[in-house]
């Protein structure tokens, strides 16, 4: 594995332990912001593991494809990839925040972070 690829995957695991420990505290917002930060950290790991620089890019289904992923996903990842898209944005357009952080109940986020591990798992299992 390559150095970009092990720094990709290194903030990876750091910001899923740190949806975690949002998710114990209640901050339910930035569970899912740090859920997308991991998806999206892990598919650029991807992304230079294939030798290709990773662009500056928050679309997960076109870093997806550019990993040579997105075809071999199942529907429920990509449907997953599609759901995630949108929860990146609160962190930076404050208009956003009230309708996303309705749909971020507790039972809710649970289930995001244990898809964010299955995913994770995944495409770390494709490098």
């Amino acid at each position: 594995m390559n150095e970009k690829t092990l720094y990709w995957l290194q903030i990876a695991e750091y910001d899923f332990e740190t949806a975690k420990v949002l998710l114990d505290t209640g901050r339910y917002l930035y569970v899912g912001f740090m859920c997308h930060q991991v998806i999206e950290k892990t598919l650029k790991a991807a992304v230079a593991s294939a030798g290709i620089f990773p662009p500056k890019s928050h679309r997960l289904r076109m870093l997806a494809e550019l990993a040579g992923l997105y075809d071999r996903m199942s529907e429920e990842q990509r449907s997953f990839l599609s759901m995630l898209e949108p929860l990146n944005v609160e962190g930076r357009y404050p208009s956003e925040i009230s309708q996303i952080g309705l749909q971020l109940t507790a039972e809710r986020c649970k289930k995001v972070i244990e898809q964010t591990q299955e995913t994770y798992e995944w495409i770390k299992s494709t490098l």
